[in-house]
């Protein structure tokens, strides 16, 4: 059962499974415990193991496979083959998006200022 430490459980669970795959008694590709077993294993809701597998996901620490379950992984390792060619595609868009949007904002306050100094000529 996960001890009560005033961090959230899901993290706690999380963390512990990152510690055994950084220390090596997890290797990259050994199956993880799916949600039931971290259940019952550490006494959480379902949500809190979904939670749990979730971060390990973001994180980098699993990839998870339809039908299949969570397998443990490296951060940065496999990543190319995740993404697709839309993936990138979109990636690249939206990073050029937010290049526009902060250049309109430069320009914005630009002429922010501009309207301010104006104002004060009068």
């Amino acid at each position: 059962m996960t001890e009560f430490t005033g961090r959230a459980a899901y993290l706690q669970i999380a963390d512990e499974f990152k510690g055994k795959i950084r220390d090596g008694d997890l290797a990259p590709g050994d199956k993880l415990p799916s949600e039931s077993e971290l259940m019952t294993r550490h006494g959480v809701s379902r949500t809190v193991a979904r939670q749990a597998i979730s971060r390990l996901r973001e994180d980098g620490y699993a990839i998870s496979h339809q039908g299949k379950g969570s397998f443990a992984a490296l951060p940065g390792e496999g990543v190319e083959s995740k993404r697709s060619p839309e993936f990138e595609q979109i990636t690249k868009y939206l990073s050029e998006v937010r290049q526009d949007v902060r250049r309109l904002a430069e320009r914005m306050e630009q002429l922010e200022d501009l309207v301010k100094q104006q104002g004060q000529v009068k």
